[in-house]
């Protein structure tokens, strides 16, 4: 029989989880007609592997293994897409989860609902499963940059666990940017009408194997997306999380040229060396941050920090060059300063999107 729920469930390096979440939808979903799609970034644990092996078995099971692609988002849009089912469900594949409201979030949505958000943040929701006092400052502090500007009340935009039917899905798909972690937000900020969201409590459980990926890092990734959306696409969200790992390359700048300056160094010796510690901080942070779903490893990382090297070198010596000129033409120190600053910006972005981590 067809599925009529089809639950999407973006993994990587969840190998031990697969089999015990099957478990627990078939348990959780009794009497619905249902199948979970593993969508899995070619983990190197052989999380494709386990998945294959039990879809083996158990035919409500299927695997999508994606090469050369990563990320959350993008990797829950391709597993609903493949989807015809009537409603379509994300769940994490860490067993966080409580996969037992799966049929409180069905019925909602059932009800009238366009989605169905699992909810830690209202009464009968908890949190506790959220390992370690730093990940709930973080997951706290995307809560509230989120809110400020949603369209429509949601006390937990920063799940992602939520139904909604795949028709409304398949309509916002063209507008999503589905890259980053945050996929609930995407659809929500994607919507041309509000949404009408209903928030079921949810416990999140703690995790019993795997590792989690929620770390400071995602936090640019979403305040990039939100950039993004409340601009209504004008940049790219590559640019603008460039953009914004480019202001913590200035914050290290800054620090490490006091440093150097309190330990007695020279301006120029503690330029150069602050100017090289910056560098270096805004390539990895682009490594993991602004192409994360591209990520460089072994010898292209070499490769690739140095081309990185070079080239915001060149956009350095263009920077001065045109921020001079202008002075020179009268401009005053600030007009001049940023018009270098966004061309080296623009120059930097360009090297790296062409040639350091160029699509494959």
């Amino acid at each position: 029989m067809s599925p009529a729920l089809s639950i999407i469930v973006p993994c990587y390096n969840e190998r031990a989880n697969v089999r015990p979440l099957v478990a627990r939808l078939a348990t959780a979903l009794a009497g619905v007609a249902w199948e979970a799609v593993f969508v899995d970034d070619n983990s190197p644990d052989g999380t494709a592997d386990e998945a294959r092996a039990l879809a083996a078995e158990d035919p409500r099971v299927r695997c999508i293994r994606r090469i050369g692609r990563r990320g959350l988002s993008s990797a829950v849009v391709e597993g609903a897409l493949s989807s015809s089912a009537t409603y379509l469900a994300v769940i994490d594949g860490d067993l966080q989860h409580d996969e037992t409201r799966l049929p409180d979030l069905l019925a909602a949505v059932q009800a009238g609902a366009d989605i169905a958000v699992g909810s830690r943040h209202v009464p009968g929701g908890d949190s506790a499963g959220l390992s370690g006092a730093w990940r709930h400052r973080i997951s706290d502090a995307g809560t509230r940059l989120a809110q400020h500007g949603l369209p429509v009340p949601l006390s937990d935009p920063m799940s992602g666990y939520f139904l909604l039917p795949r028709r409304l899905f398949e309509q916002l798909a063209p507008r999503l940017t589905a890259q980053g972690f945050k996929i609930l937000l995407d659809l929500v900020l994607s919507s041309p009408l509000p949404l009408r969201v209903v928030e079921i409590p949810c416990r999140f459980h703690p995790r019993t194997a795997g590792q989690s990926k929620l770390d400071v890092l995602v936090l640019i990734q979403f305040a990039a997306l939100l950039l993004d959306k409340w601009g209504d696409g004008v940049l790219p969200l590559r640019f603008i999380s460039f953009g914004l790992v480019g202001l913590v390359g200035v914050a290290v700048h800054l620090v490490v040229l006091s440093a150097g300056r309190a330990l007695g160094a020279d301006f120029a010796a503690a330029q150069i060396g602050a100017t090289l510690v910056a560098m270096l901080a805004n390539f990895q942070l682009n490594n993991v941050v602004t192409y994360r779903d591209a990520r460089l490893r072994g010898p292209a990382l070499v490769r690739g920090l140095v081309v990185f090297l070079i080239g915001c070198g060149l956009g350095a010596y263009a920077n001065i060059g045109i921020a001079q000129m202008l002075y020179s033409g009268h401009a005053g120190w600030t007009p001049a300063g940023l018009a270098g600053a966004a061309i080296g910006l623009v120059w930097n972005y360009t090297v790296s999107a062409t040639l350091v981590w160029r699509a494959r």
